[in-house]
């Protein structure tokens, strides 16, 4: 006989997780995907003393991972998206001309705008902001600018980009974890990221008037750059062809794949017939990445490190590392699906939670949890998402309300806090401290502002109808749930 999981038992899963990853993830460096499947056990052993059997705990996880699978798949696309989009010479020329625009007289506004350019292009803040992000802070040593003020100028470009761009693996999870499409997502963040973007450049506009730009000069390590990338590809505008058919696909709402692909086999195209790369090295590139080892006669010992740590991405195995994390949360999710779990526990949590922006409140507080307990961004969006979907679902908000608040409350707070991989990389890459640069990372903060102020006066708030297929298919879901009869 079934039974109803109490909330002692129902919780104990949760948090066992949340102290798995904290301790275990957070301070000994272990693999993150062995304790997701760990905990999943727990929640395994609670549903079976609970009456369920392994087919019904395998039936709701194989539910859960089934539903994502479509949007796993375009995470799987974007990474040959990426690889073709490198060989092609499309991202390399994005960045070429995005770097051309350094203005040392206006170093904190360029260093926000480019490295948000150059992070859009490649879909990675890390990339972004230990390339051009580098060189950015020389040029702002060099002229006496303050260091802290640049340097949140620049991680607030980088996770710009890295919110944003369809490149990005976390605005790809995003909408994976709350179930809707990618590009709906994309669109619906444009209310807080914009604000945010309007504020931060504001900001970094009138700070930098008080600046004296004195004698200086676009940095050496920029011109290297730009000069090897000018070595390496060919430019012509069917290059920048590929972004454009993206974007056409996404402004007419056609299928995603497709989209991609057919992007992808331009940007291939591109890459034998202009950059003169053999087939064979355009395929190795959709699967393992572009590497500047394939450019023919090119001297690698003399190349600076920045333009490997630039260009050398890409291909559908680059993915493969979150899409395993995806599958393990989910393992996870499945787990304690089957006893109803996180309803219960959210319903005793939320028990005083009746408005829109309280809901959305406490999404950014368990996503700043998330992320200052596990100190991995893609946990901090996957676990809240699941823990919040139905209950998005049952306000009928749209789950690209849900996908927005997990990016306004993970991914761009990764890098604020000291102990994170983000936040220990930024302030090692920059040379200036996580706390340092944390009040005039504008973005990466302001967003959450504006989540909440939307939440609370249902501006920009997504709603859903009674017959919208989403919520029918919740209602659905929410009526198979019976026959479970108290303990």
């Amino acid at each position: 006989m079934k039974r109803k999981v109490s909330f002692i038992e129902a919780v104990m899963p949760i948090i066992f997780m949340i102290l798995l990853l904290g301790i275990g993830y957070g301070i000994y460096g272990l693999r993150a995907e062995i304790l997701m499947l760990i905990s999943a056990s727990l929640a395994s052993i609670i549903a079976v003393k609970n009456g369920y059997t392994w087919d019904d705990i395998m039936n709701s996880i194989v539910n859960k991972l089934s539903k994502t699978m479509p949007a796993i798949l375009i995470l799987i696309i974007v990474g040959l998206l990426i690889g073709s989009w490198m060989i092609g010479g499309t991202i390399p020329m994005m960045i070429y001309y995005g770097l051309k625009i350094i203005s040392p007289k206006f170093i904190i506004i360029t260093s926000f705008l480019v490295t948000a350019f150059v992070s859009i292009c490649t879909g990675t803040s890390w990339g972004s902001a230990g390339t051009v992000g580098v060189a950015l802070m020389g040029v702002a040593a060099g002229i006496g600018a303050p260091l802290p003020v640049v340097a949140g100028a620049v991680v607030s470009g980088a996770y710009f980009g890295d919110k944003m761009s369809p490149l990005s693996d976390t605005t790809n999870l995003a909408p994976i974890a709350a179930g809707t499409t990618l590009y709906e997502h994309i669109g619906h963040m444009v209310w807080t990221t914009g604000p945010a973007f309007i504020l931060a450049s504001i900001v970094y506009t009138l700070i930098g008037f008080n600046i004296s730009s004195g004698n200086a000069v676009t940095p050496e390590k920029v011109t290297i750059i730009l000069d090897t990338l000018n070595s390496i590809f060919n430019w012509n505008l069917l290059v920048l062809l590929p972004p454009v058919i993206v974007l056409f696909g996404s402004i007419k709402k056609k299928p995603t794949i497709p989209v991609m692909l057919i992007s992808s086999a331009i940007a291939l195209f591109n890459a034998v017939v202009f950059q003169h790369f053999t087939l064979q090295q355009a395929f190795e590139a959709t699967i393992d990445g572009f590497n500047i080892s394939m450019v023919s006669g090119l001297n690698t010992e003399n190349i600076i490190a920045d333009i490997p740590r630039l260009l050398n991405r890409g291909g559908m195995n680059s993915m493969l590392g979150t899409v395993l994390i995806a599958f393990c949360a989910y393992g996870f999710a499945g787990a304690i699906a089957v006893t109803d779990s996180l309803d219960i526990v959210l319903k005793k949590l939320l028990k005083n939670v009746k408005s829109t922006g309280g809901l959305i409140l406490s999404t950014l507080i368990s996503c700043f949890v998330a992320v200052c307990v596990t100190s991995n961004g893609q946990l901090s969006i996957l676990i809240p998402g699941e823990m919040f979907k139905n209950k998005y679902l049952s306000k009928k908000l749209h789950p690209k309300n849900l996908s927005r608040t997990l990016e306004d409350g993970a991914t761009v707070i990764e890098p604020l806090v000291p102990w994170t991989a983000a936040g220990v990389y930024m302030a090692t890459t920059l040379g200036v401290k996580t706390l340092e640069y944390l009040p005039w990372a504008i973005l990466c903060y302001s967003g959450c502002i504006f989540a909440i102020i939307w939440g609370y006066s249902g501006k920009f708030i997504a709603k859903l109808d009674e017959k919208d297929k989403i919520y029918q298919e919740y209602l659905e879901e929410e009526k198979n749930k019976g026959g479970i009869e108290n303990e």
